[in-house]
């Protein structure tokens, strides 16, 4: 299969200001991002897809590919359509801008979830921790027997009533389309309960479709706050120090 992964980055972000562009041991947090989806042999092109002249001038100074679209995009899945529409691939992964600690195993786990001719959309979770459980930043997901998604939520589920202590899983920002699917996808207006919760992937769900997930051991948290992004400039630091 050929794929082609594509990284919405647009400047606006409300709990986190000017987020792309925010500095981590000199270099911003889009190319961070970039660099590391770059890392996996398994893509046949990395693309960040934004609607900022100042995203896509950094972007080409720094080397890393870049294209402008519309500004009337209402989600990231809207750029990955628009990316589509001139770069042929039978996958198309969408990797939030906002996951910088993105690895080559992710990727190849999403692709192998995509090999069943069956998955029209896939995506990857991992074990959640204390913090992630309680907390609505992080994004919990629980599935059925065959490793379809039930539901996402930024609540905790499934709720544990009588202390059995269920395991939970938080979902990864990284989502794999057939071409076919994410045209009509990117066509459809948004769910009530995608609206609800801000979380597009629930659209998905809301029509009718399964969404196949597989499992990664590890994954960082993802900058959504600016604890967040202190707590990754920290991590970041340290390893290229290692």
């Amino acid at each position: 299969m050929k794929a082609i992964a594509v990284i919405p980055a647009r400047l606006a972000s409300t709990r986190l200001p000017r987020k792309m562009l925010r500095e981590i041991a000199g270099k911003p947090l889009v190319g961070v991002v970039y660099e590391a989806v770059r890392s996996s042999p398994l893509l046949a092109d990395v693309i960040i897809a934004t609607d900022s002249d100042e995203i896509l001038v950094v972007c080409r100074e720094h080397g890393w590919k870049a294209h402008m679209t519309s500004g009337k995009l209402r989600s990231g899945t809207e750029r990955v359509h628009e990316m589509s529409a001139g770069i042929a691939a039978d996958i198309y992964i969408n990797v939030q801008g906002d996951e910088p600690m993105t690895r080559p195993e992710h990727i190849a786990t999403l692709l192998k979830v995509m090999e069943n001719p069956a998955a029209q959309v896939g995506t990857v979770m991992t074990p959640a921790d204390e913090v992630d459980i309680s907390s609505p930043n992080a994004v919990k997901v629980v599935t059925d027997l065959a490793g379809r998604a039930l539901y996402f939520s930024r609540a905790t589920i499934p709720f544990d009533r009588d202390g059995a202590a269920p395991r939970y899983f938080k979902h990864l920002g990284l989502y794999a389309y057939r071409r076919d699917f994410l045209l009509e996808l990117a066509q459809l207006p948004p769910e009530p309960l995608e609206q609800v919760e801000k979380l597009e992937q629930l659209r998905v769900l809301a029509l009718g479709h399964r969404i196949a997930v597989g499992i990664v051991a590890h994954a960082g948290r993802g900058v959504d706050t600016p604890a967040d992004y202190e707590r990754f400039v920290q991590t970041y630091r340290n390893s290229a120090a290692a």
